[in-house]
């Protein structure tokens, strides 16, 4: 059974193997050419190339990421109205938020493509370079002996970037470490605060919806603190340079394309304002809402006499007498 899981283990991940090992390799190529192939800095710039070209390649991705983020923000409030509506069913509560997400075009787990996508790239990373600690005569992917060595051997700021901090030999390379960790994990919370303080609309604050995204604020970088500390000096390098790249990734969407009614859109008002392409007192038109308008509550006729009823009905025209059609003719 083992054997059998082994297998699609390894025919998921051998292709993946081949691909980072490619793109790795091939900035290795140049980046070696002028920094020399057993540089650690040429190889942690070929890390970090490898890390923009996984991000470039997942830009659809995050687009539909961030509006279905902003989707899954402004529906709350009709899904609190769901909650208190079928509250007793849950059943019909569940059809009912499904039918509202097909309506809005919202799909709860897009958010999480980017980085589920991420973690068979990340994983495939981690084991070329813990491969290449560990039995660097063994090919991987591209990666031949000769590469694994240099990989190995390949030292920067004074440790190796194939070593972790829990089996690290110098206090160089925990050092290195430490600052890798501190800097993946103040990245990941800074990118989940930007969001929430900048671009969810106040009543998104509130609800089930809101606590999650709370509760991920803190918990993920607890979880990558702890985990980090036994990854390779090179995948924090790919995850710091990650985090760094979502993070400004997410900035310029925030400002420039803000969710409707989030402090990110008040302040692009302003900047628009001043900057004199929204005219003073006119507001940026970041959602058309059609609201229904309130109709006049309905009055009672009030009861009338006869005399103004009568007063209100036109006289009738007088009838002219017909002559009788029994009349005998004339003889």
């Amino acid at each position: 059974m083992l054997d059998f899981f082994g297998d699609i283990g390894s025919a998921i991940m051998t292709p993946l193997y081949y691909a980072i090992s490619f793109v790795l390799v091939g900035f290795h190529n140049v980046l070696g050419d002028i920094f020399g192939p057993t540089s650690g800095l040429a190889w942690v710039l070929s890390i970090i190339g490898l890390t923009l070209v996984v991000r470039a390649a997942l830009i659809p991705l995050f687009v539909k990421q961030i509006k279905s983020s902003r989707n899954m923000q402004l529906i709350q409030p009709k899904v609190r109205e769901l909650q208190k509506k079928y509250g007793h069913d849950r059943e019909k509560l569940a059809q009912e938020t499904m039918a509202l997400y097909k309506d809005s075009g919202t799909n709860p787990f897009a958010s999480c493509l980017p980085i589920l996508l991420q973690m068979p790239i990340f994983l495939a990373l981690f084991r070329i370079l813990d491969q290449a600690a560990r039995n660097p005569e063994t090919k991987r992917g591209l990666m031949t002996p000769e590469l694994n060595e240099q990989l190995r051997s390949a030292v920067f700021a004074g440790g190796k970037i194939s070593d972790t901090f829990l089996n690290a030999d110098g206090i160089e390379v925990r050092v290195l470490a430490a600052v890798l960790v501190l800097a993946m994990t103040a990245t990941t919370f800074l990118t989940q605060r930007q969001l929430m303080s900048k671009n969810m609309p106040a009543d998104a604050l509130s609800g089930p919806y809101a606590q999650q995204q709370k509760m991920l604020l803190y918990v993920l970088p607890v979880v990558f603190a702890v985990g980090g500390i036994a990854f390779p000096v090179g995948v924090l390098f790919y995850w710091t340079t990650s985090n760094l790249w979502t993070m400004g990734q997410q900035f310029y969407v925030i400002r420039n394309n803000p969710a409707p009614g989030t402090p990110a859109a008040k302040a692009k008002e302003d900047r628009d304002r001043a900057k004199g392409k929204l005219p003073a007192g006119e507001v940026i038109a970041t959602e058309t809402v059609v609201e229904e308008k309130p109709q006049p509550p309905r009055q009672q006729p009030q009861r009338q006499t006869k005399a103004q009823r009568q007063a209100k009905t036109p006289a009738k025209p007088p009838v002219k007498p017909q002559a009788s059609k029994n009349k005998k003719k004339k003889r």
